[in-house]
Order: C-alpha cells, then sequence, then structure tokens
C-alpha cells in the first residue's frame, strides 16, 4: 500500500494540475459497491456480495464470495448473483444470503435469465444452482432450523404478468389512483429487474408495483434431499408465528428478535421533534419476555437521546450492539455493545464514515459471538470489507476492490470533514474537496446539498462526480442537512443558509472564490438548489435532478387524493393552487422565474420529467436552460450508461461555466455552441 501509494503522487507530479484523467467520472460510476455480509453458523467464513456497473452491457453485474473472517486467504467467488434488482425509486435492492446450518451452502435469490429464483452456492466455490424453478418469481424463503426444507414464497405466474400487460396495452390503459399519471404506461420502468408495466401500490403514489401485484402469496416447501415440493397452505401463517414483532405493535421502527431466549430490542423515535419532520433521536429498548410484559430502557450517555439507526444481538450472550449515525458529525458511525444484563455500554468502533452492511446507512453488519464483518466506507474512501473483533475493537481490512480508486483520490483530492455554525446558531456539517490548483487565484466551488454518508461519489443521486471536479480545479462541498424544519420555507431557508455560511467560511480562508459557485441536488436537494437560485445572488448556475412542485404538478397528482394531499399540506402547507396562492407564489418556481439570475440544467427521469414543464420550458424557450430526459429511469437513476452521461455532462457543465473551459471534443461541439449562445443571454424579463 505504501509502495503504491508513493507511486500515485509521483504521478500526480510529473502528471501537473490540468490532468482531465486524474480522477474521469467512469471510475466513480465503475464502484464496486458490498453488501449483505452473512457469517457462517460455525464463524469462520462470510458470504458477501459485490455490484458493479458494466457500462459496456449497460447492466450492474452481481457477484457472491465467501472468505475466511480471520482474513488469512483473499475471497472466494462462489456464484454470479444475477441481474441487479433494483427497487421502484431506482436504489439497488441488496439480496440477503442465508446460510445452510452445516456451512456448506448460501442461499440467496437472483434474477437470471429474466426469471427469479432461489439459488444456492457452495461455500468452496465448487458448484452454483438454481433449487426452485418455478414459473412465478420467488418473492420470499428461508431455511427451516435443520436446512433440510426450503420455504419460498411465488406470486402470480410471469406468464399470467406478460398477459395482463398486453390486454391493457391492446385495450387501454383506465385511469384511476393505480395509474402513475405522467410517465408511460406499458413496461414504462424497471420492477425486478425487467422492464414493466408500473402502478401504485394501494393508490400510495410512491410506491410503483408490476401488475398483478395483490395477489397473494403461494407459499411452497421444497425437500432438499428428495427435490419434493408441496404447497403450504397455512405457511404465512406459520412464518409469521415464527417471527414475533411486539416491538412493532408498541410503534418502534426497527426491532430485532433474540430467538434463544425470547427477547425483542427494539427502537422508539424520541427527542423533541417539535416543528420538525421527525424527531431526531431513537430510544432503545428492549422486551425481555415474549409477551413484552417486563422491559428496560438503555439509559447510559451513549445511547439516551441519540440518533441510533441499528440493533443486532450478539449471538450467545446478553449484549445488544447498536449503530449510532451522527449527522452532526458528517454521519459517521460508532457501534456500541449494552449489556442489558447489567446496563453497561462499552464501544466497540467509531468510524470516520459508514460502517454496517452496505450503502444504505440503516444496514447491518454480518454479526457472530467474536466479530463483526462490516462494509466501511469514508468521504474519500470507496467501499471495503473489514473485520472488527467486539472485545477489543480492532479493526482489519479483508477485501478491498476499490483499493487503487482509494489511493488516486488520497493522492490527489482527500476530503476534509467540516463542522460550522450560520448566524442563527445552526450547526451544519459535510465534506470539502478542496481543488486542484494551477495558479494562486482562488478557485470555484460546486455545493451538493442533502446527505453526505459513506462514499461521497456524487452526492445523494450520484449525479455530481465531486472527485472529478476537485481534480480539474472545482472544489467540491457536500453539505448534509440539519433536522428538517416542517415548514417548507423554513426547510428551505435553512438549506439556503447552510450554503450562504459555508460559502463565506471557505472564501474568508481563501479556498474558494465567491463570486464562481455552482449547485446541484436531487430531491429536497433539487428544491433547494431552485430556491438557492430564486433568493440569493450566490450562484453562477445550477443543476437538478428531480422537479420542484408546481401546479402541474397538483393536476398530475390531484387524483391520489388521499396521499398527496395529507402530505401536501404537512410538508408543504400547500392546498389547491386557487385555495392557497400565495403559498404557491412563494413556494414554487413557476412564479419566481424572473428572480433566476444563472442558467441551469436540468438532467431528470422520464417518470417525473413532466412535472417540472411549467417552469422548465419558459426558461427553456429564453435561452437559459437545458432538459434532458432519461427513459425507464425513476427518482435515482439506475442504468450505468445514463449515470455516465449525467456525471460527464454535469462536469462539463461546471467547467464552462466557472472555469470557461471546454472539452476540445469534437463530438461536443454542438452542446458548446448552445452554453456559447446561453451565456450570451440574460435573464431579465422572463415570463
Amino acid at each position: 500500500m505504501k509502495l503504491s501509494l508513493a507511486l500515485a503522487l509521483t504521478a500526480v507530479a510529473v502528471a501537473g494540475t490540468r490532468d482531465a484523467g486524474a480522477i474521469p467520472p467512469r471510475r466513480l460510476v465503475e464502484v464496486a459497491d458490498l453488501s449483505s455480509p452473512v457469517i457462517s453458523p460455525d464463524g469462520r467464513h462470510v458470504a458477501f456480495r459485490v455490484e458493479q456497473a458494466n457500462i459496456e452491457r449497460d447492466t450492474i453485474v452481481t457477484t457472491w464470495y465467501v472468505q475466511e473472517v480471520d482474513g488469512a486467504a483473499p475471497p472466494l467467488r462462489v456464484s454470479d448473483g444475477g441481474f441487479a434488482m433494483h427497487a421502484f425509486h431506482g436504489l439497488s435492492s441488496p439480496e440477503a444470503a442465508v446460510w445452510s446450518s452445516d456451512g456448506r451452502w448460501i442461499y440467496y435469490r437472483a434474477m437470471v435469465d429474466g426469471r427469479i429464483d432461489v439459488w444456492r452456492a457452495a461455500a468452496d466455490g465448487s458448484a452454483a444452482e438454481a433449487v426452485t424453478g418455478s414459473s412465478a418469481d420467488v418473492r420470499d424463503f428461508s431455511l427451516d432450523g435443520d436446512g433440510r426444507t426450503l420455504l419460498y414464497s411465488v406470486g402470480p405466474t410471469r406468464e399470467a404478468v406478460a398477459a395482463a400487460e398486453r390486454a391493457q396495452y391492446e385495450q387501454g390503459v383506465l385511469l384511476d389512483k393505480s395509474v402513475p399519471i405522467g410517465q408511460p404506461l406499458f413496461r414504462s420502468g424497471f420492477i425486478e429487474g425487467r422492464p414493466a408495466t408500473q402502478r401504485y401500490r394501494g393508490g400510495r403514489e410512491l410506491e410503483r408495483v408490476g401488475l398483478l401485484a395483490d395477489v397473494k402469496d403461494r407459499w411452497l416447501a421444497l425437500d432438499m434431499a428428495t427435490g419434493q415440493k408441496r404447497e403450504l397452505l397455512s405457511a404465512a401463517r406459520q412464518k409469521a408465528a415464527s417471527e414475533p414483532v411486539p416491538g412493532k405493535e408498541r410503534g418502534a421502527w426497527k426491532w430485532a428478535v433474540d430467538r434463544q431466549r425470547g427477547r425483542t430490542a427494539m427502537l422508539v423515535r424520541s427527542g423533541d421533534g417539535q416543528g420538525l419532520y421527525v424527531q431526531p433521536h431513537s430510544e432503545l429498548t428492549v422486551l425481555l419476555d415474549p409477551e413484552g410484559r417486563k422491559s428496560m430502557t438503555c439509559q447510559a450517555g451513549e445511547c439516551h437521546n441519540k440518533p441510533i439507526t441499528d440493533i443486532q444481538w450478539r449471538p450467545g450472550g446478553d449484549e445488544l450492539l447498536f449503530t449510532v449515525t451522527d449527522r452532526d458529525a458528517g454521519s459517521r458511525q460508532s457501534i456500541f455493545r449494552w449489556n442489558v444484563e447489567t446496563g453497561t455500554v462499552v464501544p466497540v468502533v467509531q468510524a470516520n464514515g459508514l460502517v454496517n452492511g452496505g450503502r444504505d446507512p440503516l444496514s447491518a453488519c454480518g454479526v457472530s459471538a467474536h466479530v463483526m464483518v462490516c462494509v466501511a466506507a469514508e468521504a474519500d474512501r470507496p467501499p471495503y470489507l473489514e473485520r472488527i473483533d467486539i472485545e477489543t475493537g480492532e479493526r482489519r481490512a479483508l477485501f478491498e476492490p476499490n483499493a487503487a480508486l482509494a489511493i488516486d483520490i488520497a493522492a490527489t483530492t482527500p476530503a476534509r470533514r467540516l463542522r460550522w455554525t450560520d448566524g442563527n446558531g445552526q450547526a451544519f456539517s459535510g465534506y470539502f474537496f478542496p481543488a486542484r490548483r494551477g495558479s494562486g487565484v482562488a478557485p470555484p466551488l460546486f455545493v451538493n446539498y442533502y446527505q453526505c454518508s459513506g462514499f461521497v461519489r456524487g452526492g445523494t443521486g450520484d449525479e455530481w462526480p465531486l472527485v472529478s471536479l476537485a481534480a480539474q480545479g472545482i472544489a467540491a462541498l457536500c453539505i448534509n442537512y440539519a433536522p428538517l424544519p416542517l415548514d417548507a420555507v423554513d426547510r428551505y431557508n435553512q438549506g439556503l443558509s447552510a450554503v450562504s455560511s459555508a460559502i463565506e467560511l471557505l472564501a474568508s480562508a481563501g479556498e474558494i472564490d465567491r463570486s464562481r459557485v455552482g449547485m446541484g441536488g436531487l430531491s429536497l436537494g433539487a428544491e433547494v438548489t431552485l430556491w438557492t437560485l430564486a433568493n440569493s445572488d450566490l450562484l453562477t448556475a445550477a443543476s437538478v435532478s428531480s422537479p420542484a412542485h408546481t401546479p402541474l404538478t397538483y393536476e398530475l397528482r390531484r387524483l391520489y387524493d388521499d396521499t398527496f394531499f395529507p402530505a401536501l399540506r404537512t410538508y408543504w402547507q400547500l392546498q389547491a393552487p386557487d385555495a392557497t396562492p400565495e403559498r404557491w407564489r412563494t413556494l414554487s418556481p413557476v412564479f419566481n422565474l424572473d428572480k433566476m439570475q444563472a442558467p441551469i440544467i436540468m438532467q431528470l427521469p422520464e417518470q417525473e420529467y413532466l412535472q417540472a414543464l411549467d417552469y422548465a420550458v419558459p426558461l427553456i424557450e429564453a435561452g437559459f436552460s437545458e432538459l434532458y430526459v432519461f427513459p425507464d429511469e425513476a427518482h435515482f437513476k439506475f442504468m450505468p450508461k445514463h449515470r455516465l452521461a449525467v456525471y460527464q455532462r454535469n462536469l462539463d457543465w461546471f467547467k464552462f461555466w466557472l472555469l470557461d473551459q471546454e472539452d476540445p471534443d469534437r463530438s461536443q461541439r454542438e452542446q458548446f455552441m448552445r452554453w456559447r449562445q446561453m451565456k450570451a443571454k440574460k435573464i431579465a424579463g422572463l415570463p
């Protein structure tokens, strides 16, 4: 590692400050993500999944590995994991493996050749096979206690789903609360790994499912020795009875069951949530008997009024492992162990970033009686697998598939954690990637606002290549939101204050040029970007990847009255445009076009772009904006070619506006010609 780092530093020195290839966006798209570490019953091995974008094939390739927990040997590739399935919003769905009781096999769901089955792979890498072979996709599965029987559930057959899709295509689609208005209605996005006709589940206008998703599960039992199957009419009830959830009945948002002793740990929201989106902390409580008659709550300083995000029982003992995610410290995670018999709390590890089961901050490490195996990631260090001794806290890297990228970032654009306070006393945190300077002139700044957890490759949404920007002369800052006010104006002003106070902090230190600032964001980050654009003169250029609320949004979603209207009133304090006209004029960019004094590029998913047209079209007509739409994409873009295109275009966009640089590639001539014309225009007088 030391030799590699020295060579990397030498290469940087030779390349000079204009080395455009230092951290190209493609390397960020191709980061290998690790997830779902599960330790074998004997505690000697860990199974985990790696997923990585393949840009040429435009797919996410997944692979299962098994490795010795002591790290004595490198991981062994045991099987392909199939196509990376992803949730309705576009994020990849991790698939957890289940070990056989003898530790010889791992079982997992995988989509291969358009079908989702339960597969098993030998832990020694000698074999991998599908074991269900059903005409319907497998939705869930488990092994019985001795591992001899596989219980699994299936929904409608693939043939039935395809027939239902074709019938709607041929006969027309009845517009009702299940239909996602504003997106194509036939096979318009990916569900469970395939292009599928999407509908809203139960009228909830944010959760998309496939046709026939409401068909009840059928449970089957597969004898692993004989291969015989039988249908279990009461399997769902049996499965529910074997997994008691008393924590759910008590308002817990997360719980963990100790099956050996019948105890349940649970997390319940706590803390002063007055005027906030959610209460900021979680109360950690253990129900000491299966019926929940006796309980105890952790009162130690490490767990009382803390943002606890995960809980796990340590096998074979009385200790509960819990994770605290400290957003004020840059979303760093710490793991503690609480002895529920003695009440003592002991720290296990404090990380500089995430230390859990994958990219999701709420995911869990693999755990045995003596060690945890976690996926660790820091703002400037891509994910890697590590072993943590529960008693001593000793950490040891097991597998680092992104080691070369980590070395290059450390040598060229390492991040620095920032904490600061605005004029109102509100504390903020984030990560700053200083620009590689070619002269004594202070560089421009790009800001991304929302969440900065784990490896901050492209901000929330993965659209702005922060280290690529920094490597090419634009300092980059990712800002974590503070506890969110319920009032939308307060929420947006809080974001604006975070950005303005950060600019002041960095400009005062001579680290950035306050006259050249760009900003981009997704979801809340997009809303705050548009608000900052309309309510300040801070920005030179902007970029968003999702829309804000407008009267057109209202019309497109008003059919979902029982879910859309309550959220609109609660979180944005909006009703129909004619009922709350002043509030709409304050919040919606449609009524604030004349205030937008900087150019903006919009790279939106096909499922959302229509909601932005009533402000995007006037900006485009005025020659001060561009809108790109990505087919089949949801809130988060999933396809590798799309992600690379977005990365590269955002890099070109901010280099053009903040550095006055153009890519000499002849294929980009028309793009830069349009942007030069845009630069010559003024926004004043827009309708």
